[in-house]
């Protein structure tokens, strides 16, 4: 197909085409080098056509839906006239368009500015992302905290920092794929324990008491599963074996426990982990950000060493003053966590009198388990032409054979917002047979 262009060019074009290539002293050499590397890039293009491909026979093509409206209880999907009930945003308390974070962010917007255009080093930091960090502190009951533009950060920013080769990294093979990413950055020893298995952790444990530092990095809530760390258990060895604890809280701050200070609050341990990260982008406010909270030479340990904070962006004033006034309304009244915790316990109750399979427990995230990828694309597609809208996960977001609908709870959604979910469910359960 090249040579044939290269023709047509020199035919039709010839005088133009030989002007422009015989003023070149290597000519042939270029027109060769140009036409290997088209023919290269075409056969990555043909590749990469296959594999996506074979994503879509496995019906595991992920296709994303355009929204027109604020994040809600509803939403509105380009192509579709009638709004849709939303159960699968990481919006737990509905704060991602409440008023009180909207006008603080709109505020900020005009006092200080869109953004930074700089790291936090250089002329990067505002008075505004002090006070994050400090209420973040407060929040946790912690020593220091440092912003990051997103928990994905923070977690690569982490491990690289704080260990070397002398140390021992135990991880939860479940564990986020930002964990993982981050443990793949360190020098540290690496060793897996089967998701949340005990026994197994408290052998690398004991097999490891030569190493430096010994850091055992777990979820506080596997996002995918629903399913909560055993962490008293965790903590009792990792006492036992002079080790620390780093606990990943996205799935968790805010919403869990019963002033939603996340796991620890859920087991009445709070700061007893060493260090937690966790993020702004769920369900404190949901736009973006993330931090790492814990001892102060830890947090200035990070400051001094840790990549993504010196080498990215600040995180901008009006994400910064959102987050901001969320942790305010976290502090003041547990009212949101309350109701939210209400609408899980109805939505787990309700599916499992109906015979559906709920993964984890008693938390938001309450995946209905089909196993079959296809069913569970079949099913999300069918719940959102009952206005429903849902999402399957098949591999490779999840194992192979363990797809599942992810839904959501809310603290916006109403009792009947949950009552309609679970109804559409059944219905078209008992279609599939």
């Amino acid at each position: 197909a090249l040579l044939k262009l290269y023709n047509f060019l020199n035919k039709n074009y010839s005088n133009m085409f030989r002007h422009a290539i015989t003023r070149l002293p290597t000519a042939p050499f270029v027109m060769s080098v140009h036409i290997r590397c088209l023919s290269a890039l075409s056969n990555v293009r043909t590749q990469i056509q296959n594999e996506l491909k074979a994503i879509e026979a496995a019906g595991t093509y992920k296709r994303e839906r355009v929204i027109t409206s604020p994040q809600a209880a509803r939403v509105t999907i380009k192509g579709r006239d009638t709004p849709l009930l939303n159960f699968c945003a990481n919006n737990y308390l509905g704060l991602s368009s409440n008023k009180e974070v909207l006008a603080a962010a709109q505020s900020a917007l005009t006092t200080h500015g869109a953004g930074m255009s700089s790291v936090r080093f250089i002329c990067g930091t505002q008075d505004i992302h002090k006070e994050l960090e400090q209420k973040i502190s407060t929040f946790h009951q912690r020593e220091d905290s440092i912003l990051y533009s997103s928990c994905f950060d923070a977690n690569a920013g982490f491990f690289e920092a704080f260990l070397n080769e002398d140390d021992v990294l135990i991880s939860d093979t479940l564990n986020h794929a930002s964990i993982i990413d981050g443990i793949r950055l360190c020098k540290a020893k690496r060793a897996r324990y089967e998701h949340m298995n005990m026994n197994e952790l408290e052998t690398h444990l004991r097999d490891n008491q030569t190493a430096r530092r010994r850091l055992v990095v777990s979820d506080g809530v596997f996002s995918m599963d629903g399913d909560i760390a055993p962490l008293k258990d965790i903590l009792f060895l990792a006492e036992k074996y002079h080790a620390l604890v780093f606990l990943d809280e996205c799935h968790a701050t805010g919403l869990f426990g019963k002033s939603g200070r996340g796991t620890e609050d859920y087991f009445h341990v709070i700061g007893k982990v060493d260090v937690i990260n966790s993020t702004l982008g769920k369900a404190l406010g949901g736009a973006s950000g993330g931090y790492t909270t814990g001892p102060k030479e830890v947090i200035d340990l990070l400051r001094q060493r840790s990549r993504p904070y010196l080498f990215s962006n600040t995180l901008p004033p009006p994400m910064v003053a959102g987050a901001s006034k969320v942790l305010d309304i976290l502090m003041r009244s547990s009212q949101l966590t309350e109701k939210l915790a209400n609408n899980t316990n109805r939505f787990r109750d309700k599916m499992t009198s109906h015979g559906f399979k709920i993964l984890g427990a008693n938390h938001p995230i309450c995946p209905v388990y089909l196993g079959d990828a296809r069913l569970a694309t079949e099913i999300a597609e069918d719940m959102l032409n009952r206005g429903i809208y849902v999402i399957g996960f098949s591999y490779p977001v999840v194992p192979e054979g363990k797809a599942r609908i992810r839904v959501q709870l809310s603290a916006v959604h109403s009792s009947e917002d949950v009552d309609t979910c679970v109804n559409a469910f059944v219905e078209i359960g008992k279609s599939k047979g």
